[in-house]
């Protein structure tokens, strides 16, 4: 008996799904849980997971095609029906080995009494010592026959031979091809290495030049996500990544960001605001308590926590730049839900950071590990996408000085997080000017002018600069 899987709901604003890539095909095993299919939303490429175990018997929803929550995708049974075929096979394969026997002569039958001769090996075998002395097969040579009776000499490698069946080598030969057989079948996003490894992950190898057989997973039971792979390409010869001079179809996600930062930009009156701050303190804390934080809390200490939680206290200082426009009404939330920009090899996501100005710093760390873990192994939900009042994108996490992001509404202002960088400055020591090095960053603030003017965002910004200037001080354990 067999049961279907649908497309199921993967959150509450999403009503249909694009089918990218079946991990499985008919014929194949799934057991409950394994990913069975990729699915791209309007919001998110995910792996949808089989609720049930068995057999592949029919896929109803093609690659590439687009059907509503619900939709029946899938069929998946005991495998009975396929079983009940190949029995049903084997009875109508057996009589022909028989045919060798009268050996016909003549042209026509001869290619129908080869192709079942080789499975015949293991019958075959131990009759071999008494027939190959002589040769009457050899007869019919003159005719086109000859070289099909060859055929089912391979067999003799199979039999514990004496030492005079050494002098046919090609037997051995003959036989190698029917040994692959047994794994030829294998399934798109079948097992690498002894894990499963999904079709994204193979293709950013690929793309990024990285042997998986040199990669260590990170993943439940050693599976290799994305970020193992981007770990492993930093370590990597940088390659020709194979998509120079060819065409894709834009994803799913790639569409509908552009719509909505074109949306963005005709209907909202954006500018941007950019201050560079002293962060010198703040990294020598980093520095000096790295060790011992990551021995606390198990993920690694670094520069984003800081920004995250120094932005969710400056936005409970300036609601406006928290806030959303509906028509001619300014909504002020009661959180500050700040969404963190991830890049994806399919665009970029953003998932949402809830009521980050009750975080600590440990807490944050560990949301920003988890969060981009989920999405790098696929496996973020819609509804992690959703609610956010405010942007952070870390451009300087990615080498840039600093950039402009664009703002989407309904939020009224994103911030861009430029690269620490150490450079000479002037400093006053003891009433005196002096240069020193000193660690700075670029903080650039988009905002909207039809809610927030160029002196608040101002504000905004030397704010953050205190709280992050305090941040240091407090201390992060």
């Amino acid at each position: 008996m067999s049961e279907t899987v649908s497309l199921p709901a993967l959150g509450e604003s999403v009503t249909e799904g694009t089918v990218t890539r079946w991990l499985k095909n008919v014929g194949d095993r799934v057991e409950v849980d394994e990913p069975l299919l990729e699915v791209s939303t309007d919001k998110v490429d995910t792996e949808v997971p089989s609720p049930i175990s068995g057999v592949v018997e029919e896929i109803l929803v093609a690659e590439d095609e687009t059907v509503d929550v619900g939709t029946v995708l899938v069929r998946i049974g005991d495998g009975s029906g396929q079983a009940a075929a190949q029995a049903s096979a084997e009875p109508a394969a057996a009589p022909e080995r028989q045919a060798p026997a009268p050996q016909p002569a003549a042209a026509e039958p001869a290619p129908v009494a080869a192709a079942p001769l080789a499975p015949a090996a293991p019958t075959a075998a131990p009759v071999q010592p008494t027939y190959t002395p002589p040769a009457p097969v050899a007869a019919p040579q003159p005719t086109a026959p000859q070289p099909v009776v060859q055929a089912p000499l391979p067999p003799r490698a199979a039999a514990p031979a004496p030492a005079a069946q050494a002098s046919t080598p090609t037997p051995a030969a003959a036989q190698a091809p029917a040994t692959p057989t047994t794994g030829a079948p294998a399934p798109r996003g079948a097992a690498h290495a002894g894990q499963y490894v999904t079709p994204i992950v193979r293709k950013l190898a690929s793309e990024q030049g990285v042997d998986l057989d040199t990669v260590a997973g990170s993943g439940v039971g050693g599976r290799i996500r994305k970020e193992d792979v981007l770990q492993a390409a930093t370590r990597a010869e940088v390659v020709d990544s194979g998509i120079r001079g060819t065409r894709e179809a834009m994803s799913a996600l790639r569409r509908v960001t552009a719509e909505r930062a074109v949306a963005s930009l005709r209907e909202s009156a954006q500018a941007t605001c950019v201050k560079e701050v002293d962060v010198t303190d703040l990294m020598r804390t980093i520095a000096a308590s790295a060790a011992q934080f990551e021995r606390a809390n198990t993920v690694p200490l670094g520069f984003l926590p800081f920004v995250v939680r120094a932005t969710a206290e400056a936005l409970r200082q300036h609601p406006m730049v928290n806030a959303s426009v509906t028509g001619d009404t300014i909504v002020y939330p009661e959180d500050e839900n700040i969404c963190l920009t991830v890049d994806t090899d399919k665009g970029i996501l953003t998932p949402v950071l809830r009521g980050a100005a009750n975080l600590s710093i440990a807490q944050v760390a560990k949301e920003i590990v988890e969060v981009t873990g989920r999405v790098a192994a696929n496996t973020l939900r819609p509804d992690e996408l959703v609610g956010g009042t405010f942007t952070i994108t870390d451009s300087g996490a990615r080498g840039a000085l600093f950039d402009t992001p664009v703002v989407f509404l309904p939020q009224v202002a994103a911030l861009g997080v430029g690269e620490v960088t150490k450079r000479p400055a002037v400093v006053s020591v003891a009433g005196t000017d002096a240069i020193a090095i000193r660690s700075s960053v670029f903080f650039s603030l988009s905002y909207d002018q039809r809610i927030i003017d160029s002196a608040q965002a101002a504000r905004f910004l030397t704010t953050l600069a205190g709280s992050l200037g305090s941040a240091a001080v407090d201390g992060v354990l």
